[in-house]
């Protein structure tokens, strides 16, 4: 029987953080009445992550993973996610564990009354230039769309699986989540969340990879959203007897 809820991790080289991760977010659920899985995604790692995420599932059948033959970034292991699993409830963390799942009762709450739920990292326990580019991120995005979004940068989210089902997928999409969920007319919401400094890895991101693709991206979401295809009021012909 597919799980109600399915919680999914990408990871890349985050051998030190498989199993830590999985028993904290067995922790936050505990209390959870939906049943649950958690899916890492391994994205090609060169370490001994897929081997922890091995440990993991034998320590909890909850656990499973997927792993990609080649690193293929954050947006296809998340979308592989999607593809993998079947429950009407998602969420995803980031696997570095800077994401708190301790925060995931909380927002699976706030779905009670909306579509998607993404978090807003308070505290950041980041660089200076990282926040900086983030900001710069955020204004431009803005500009350009006209959506206000905070922190599309922060990966904790849960969301209705249908409200993700017409969003179509790009190298970069995870970034624009929530701006595209919220164009095609779902219910969206932005709430505070904790945010952890990194213990163990390193991370993948730099500035060009981070500010520079994102707002390379961002002319192409720009384009998709003036020229997508709303729904529009039909009017039948006339119903005739037979």
């Amino acid at each position: 029987m597919s799980p109600d809820l399915a919680i999914l991790v990408p990871v890349f080289n985050e051998q030190d953080n498989i199993l830590p991760l999985a028993q904290e977010v067995a922790a936050a659920l505990q209390n959870e009445a939906r049943t649950w899985e958690l899916v890492f995604v391994d994205d090609g790692s060169t370490d001994t992550t897929w081997e922890r995420i091995g440990e993991a599932q034998r320590a909890d059948p909850r656990v499973r993973g997927l792993r990609h033959a080649q690193n293929a970034g954050q947006s296809a292991a998340v979308w592989t996610g999607l593809q993998h699993t079947t429950a009407p409830l998602l969420a995803t963390l980031d696997g570095d564990r800077q994401n708190d799942p301790a925060d995931l009762p909380r927002l699976l709450a706030l779905l009670a009354d909306t579509d998607f739920v993404c978090g807003r990292r308070i505290q950041r326990q980041d660089t200076r230039l990282r926040r900086i580019s983030s900001r710069v991120a955020r204004w431009a995005r803005r500009t350009a769309l006209g959506y206000d979004f905070q922190d599309t940068g922060c990966a904790l989210r849960v969301f209705q699986r249908g409200a993700v089902a017409g969003v179509f997928p790009f190298d970069g999409w995870h970034r624009f989540l929530p701006i595209l969920v919220a164009a095609s007319g779902y219910r969206t919401r932005e709430v505070p969340v904790s945010h952890r400094p990194r213990l163990a890895g390193a991370s993948k991101y730099g500035v060009w990879n981070r500010l520079g693709r994102g707002l390379c991206d961002l002319f192409g979401v720009a384009w998709y959203l003036r020229r997508r295809l709303r729904p529009l009021q039909v009017t039948p012909s006339p119903h005739r007897a037979p």
